[in-house]
């Protein structure tokens, strides 16, 4: 076997179908398009979800929900988590810088702190937002809320 005599398998390699050459080539005419319609038309660009005419899927479907466009998106912080960062770091503040530093919220999000776990350490913590449990549970150890 020699690069010189190489063949594809028989039958493997087809013609490609000219179309639009005229009627003696079978393929002229309407060149397999079929008569009229948007199908047999040039420019033809069929559109997402077109059904034929069809009702479509996204219009048969009944919606339903509701998207409140005035929603405020919290990242939740425990007390726990709160806790660990200021035994790890031995802080008095924490507030949303350190929280970005510590890798827990990205420098756009609103920071909501929640009552889940216990909280020994005495600190000022300021947030956007804090449960009502939670910011009990900051002053009863002696700490201030510091609401952004």
């Amino acid at each position: 076997m020699k690069l010189n005599n190489l063949k594809p398998a028989e039958g493997s390699v087809k013609a490609r179908k000219r179309i639009g050459r005229g009627t003696g080539s079978g393929r002229g005419g309407t060149s397999t398009r079929g008569h009229k319609g948007a199908k047999s038309r040039s420019g033809y660009k069929k559109k997402i979800g077109f059904e034929g005419g069809q009702m479509p899927l996204q219009r048969r479907v009944p919606k339903f929900g509701f998207k409140n466009v005035n929603r405020v998106e919290y990242k939740a912080i425990n007390l726990s988590t709160l806790q660990a960062l200021a035994e790890k770091n031995s802080l008095e503040t924490i507030n949303v810088a350190t929280l970005i530093a510590a890798g827990f919220i990205s420098d756009k999000q609103l920071v909501k702190v929640l009552a889940n776990g216990t909280l020994t350490a005495k600190l000022t913590v300021e947030a956007h937002a804090f449960s009502q449990k939670a910011a009990e549970a900051i002053e009863a150890v002696g700490g201030i809320v510091v609401k952004l």
